[in-house]
């Protein structure tokens, strides 16, 4: 298992990369828009409003991909923090096919194990549906 938590860790490295590099894209493209328009002199509402939805964009992809870099390596270095994070966001990753959906899957299939649950020090699943003696 421990070989599946690194492997988790570096698939949430390279995702949040993704998301950095996604992020400063639609922010540098929305720079250009605006210069664009400013130099035209056509920056009416729609315009605007097409700025304003790159940068939002392109800010939040940043940010989570800020976070995605961040518990990757939290993971890696066997965080509880990075098994919550990365629990946590498992599930909107699972709605971004075709890659977020895999790593949404995988995330949970190996952070709900067992024997991942020990490497980050959380009690076990498996003694909760024991009988009582």
């Amino acid at each position: 298992m421990r070989l599946h938590i690194d492997v988790l860790g570096w698939l949430h490295l390279v995702w949040g990369a993704f998301g950095v590099l996604t992020g400063l894209s639609l922010g540098i493209l929305a720079a250009g828009l605006s210069t664009v328009l400013a130099e035209q002199g056509s920056a009416g509402a729609p315009e605007r409003a097409a700025v304003a939805i790159f940068v939002v964009c392109g800010g939040m992809l940043l940010v989570v991909g800020l976070l995605m870099l961040w518990f990757g390596r939290l993971l890696r270095r066997r965080r509880a923090a990075g098994r919550l994070m990365a629990l946590v966001f498992a599930v909107p990753n699972l709605v971004i096919p075709p890659f977020g959906t895999a790593l949404g899957v995988y995330t949970l299939w190996v952070l709900l194990n067992d024997d991942a649950r020990r490497e980050f020090g959380r009690p076990l699943l498996a003694r909760a549906h024991e009988p009582p003696l």
